[in-house]
């Protein structure tokens, strides 16, 4: 049985109340391959928004997504977090498109994991820096959104490269 269903296959959170308090962490990827264009002004400094620097504001948003995670997944428990980084790194491909590898690491103390707000954290900055360069082109795409690793649960996880 899928843990967010009850004995009737109604929706139902999940209780955690008698799980131990443990530092949980998760690490969330995403990847955005932008078009030669808007790759070029990006790795120039060229592309202004009235948002702010594009990379900057990415890891604002992802931040602010990652700790509004509860607000956005039904059934998802809020947690207060510890931390949370956003890391975004960019490089230009031999055909003059771009990559932009985005990677959210969160923490709490908490009887649940983070990994939704990991995983938030990495597809909103994902989508900011859509939201920012669609004016330059719609030929942005968002993909390889995973979670790559999580820890102090009942099951450590670390993804398969």
């Amino acid at each position: 049985m899928l843990s967010h269903l009850d004995t009737g296959n109604q929706p139902a959170m999940v209780n955690v109340g008698d799980k131990a308090v443990t530092r949980r962490t998760a690490l969330a990827a995403a990847v955005v391959l932008l078009p030669p264009e808007l790759a070029r002004l990006i790795e120039a400094g060229e592309l202004r928004s009235a948002k702010g620097p594009v990379f900057q504001t990415a890891i604002l948003a992802g931040i602010m997504g990652a700790k509004r995670t509860a607000e956005l997944i039904p059934l998802c428990h809020p947690l207060p977090l510890d931390d949370c980084k956003i890391e975004i790194a960019s490089r230009l491909l031999p055909d003059g498109s771009g990559e932009v590898s985005i990677r959210c690491r969160a923490q709490t103390h908490g009887r649940t994991g983070v990994e939704m707000e990991a995983l938030a954290g990495a597809t909103v900055a994902a989508l900011t820096l859509y939201d920012m360069g669609k004016a330059v082109s719609h030929g942005i795409v968002i993909r390889d959104v995973r979670l790559l690793e999580k820890t102090g649960g009942k099951h450590d996880f670390t993804a398969s490269p």
